[in-house]
């Protein structure tokens, strides 16, 4: 199965793995929705998420969500 990566416009911090290319499952509440990349069938997902559970969730909801962590800032890190 190919994954496509997505990204929400109204929450950039938003992202999701759906199954096709144009996001058709993805929750409204989120949209716009913009494709940032792909997975393709012989390759891992990022950050170690588990291809079972995406592909599981896909299948089941449409669609898997999660949060990217925001950027430490400057001050946070001691700049």
């Amino acid at each position: 199965m190919r994954i496509y990566i997505f990204k929400s416009q109204p929450k950039p911090e938003l992202r999701a793995f759906a199954g096709d290319l144009a996001g058709s499952k993805l929750p409204d509440q989120f949209k716009p929705w913009h494709v940032t990349g792909v997975i393709r069938p012989e390759n891992d997902p990022p950050y170690k998420f588990a291809r079972k559970d995406i592909e599981s969730a896909i299948e089941d909801q449409g669609f898997a969500l999660w949060r990217m962590k925001p950027p430490a800032s400057k001050a946070a890190a001691g700049a």
